[in-house]
């Protein structure tokens, strides 16, 4: 593996950091957007049955908030309880933007890495030929040089490409996981926004 980020040449170092940050969001997101992590199963039963018994004080609403992104929803639901059904729908809105901007963190840096390696792949390759060009001197072709060049362009093509094609995927997947999980967090809420403040 040594011998063959050697063969690459300097270009292949960006593209190596890359693949590291790259290995790192994925494993990050993997564990973040988990659906027990972002919508717990019988959290919106819980919480009512809580308020039916009016069990809920600021420490209750702390705990909620920080139980779950569907939680924090949910305690902005209960915050605006005594007021009516479109102040708690508009206080469920705002902290949904908020929860939705969070599942959201790190996907951009995740898209940018997946579009922009196979342009680092592609500057590694202009540099090898490069250095192709530059083996043809007044006194022949240096074998050893044009070697070397065609390493640095093939291998960082190859590797830009190695690099771009999972983390496009990744994202791709992140990307609906989190559409995925608004568009539930929407359901939830407002089903439970129909229990304290039924539509008339």
């Amino acid at each position: 593996m040594f011998s063959i980020i050697l063969a690459a040449g300097w270009p292949i170092w960006p593209l190596l950091a890359a693949s590291i940050l790259a290995l790192a969001l994925i494993i990050e997101r993997s564990m973040a957007l988990r659906p027990e992590k972002i919508l717990p199963a019988t959290l919106v039963g819980e919480v009512l049955n809580l308020q039916r018994q009016k069990l809920i004080n600021p420490d209750i609403l702390k705990k909620l908030e920080q139980n779950s992104p569907l939680g924090r929803v949910l305690a902005a639901a209960l915050r605006y309880e005594k007021a009516n059904r479109d102040a708690m729908k508009e206080a469920v809105e705002e902290a949904g933007r908020a929860a939705t901007h969070e599942l959201e963190r790190f996907l951009t840096t995740l898209g940018t890495i997946a579009s922009t390696a196979p342009l680092m792949g592609l500057f590694g390759t202009v540099i090898g030929m490069i250095e192709i060009f530059g083996a043809q001197g007044p006194t022949g072709t240096s074998p050893q040089q044009l070697a070397h060049g065609i390493s640095v362009a093939l291998y960082n093509t190859a590797f830009g490409l190695v690099i771009a094609i999972p983390t496009l995927i990744a994202y791709r997947h992140f990307r609906a996981k989190v559409d995925s999980f608004v568009v539930e967090m929407e359901q939830r809420s407002i089903h439970f926004i129909d229990n304290l403040h039924p539509p008339r």
